[in-house]
């Protein structure tokens, strides 16, 4: 079973055997408007929580998308950067960034649970 953590910065993260698969919420996709390019992480890389791990520019803006959780990056959804628009279309689905293999697992107990960021979102 998959747990999903949220992020102070609009990220998520879905757990399933250690490895978190990472995006940007619905949220952020709106805020952002229409996705024009995507940066990702080279599989390899190590990433710090809370560290920058890939861009996201939109007609709107560009935005850094940092990792929720410490590790080393396995795989980057190539998709994206063919069809950046599918951010927008599914932003928790096949919208996501990159999937890492988690170096502490129990961090993400520190991330929000989807009803607290609701309530988080809802007071922005």
């Amino acid at each position: 079973m998959s747990e999903t953590r949220f992020t102070d910065q609009h990220e998520w993260i879905s757990v399933e055997n250690g490895v978190g698969t990472v995006g940007i919420t619905k949220y952020a996709a709106e805020q952002l408007g229409d996705v024009v390019y995507v940066e990702l992480p080279d599989a390899g890389r190590k990433l710090a929580a809370g560290g920058e791990a890939a861009v996201v520019e939109s007609v709107k803006a560009a935005s850094e998308v940092y990792s929720p959780a410490a590790g080393e990056v396995t795989e980057a959804n190539a998709a994206l950067s063919a069809e950046p628009a599918k951010v927008n279309a599914d932003p928790e689905g096949e919208g996501w960034f990159f999937r890492v293999k988690l170096s502490d697992p129990a961090a993400l107990a520190k991330l929000m649970t989807k009803d607290q960021y609701t309530d988080f979102i809802e007071g922005l």
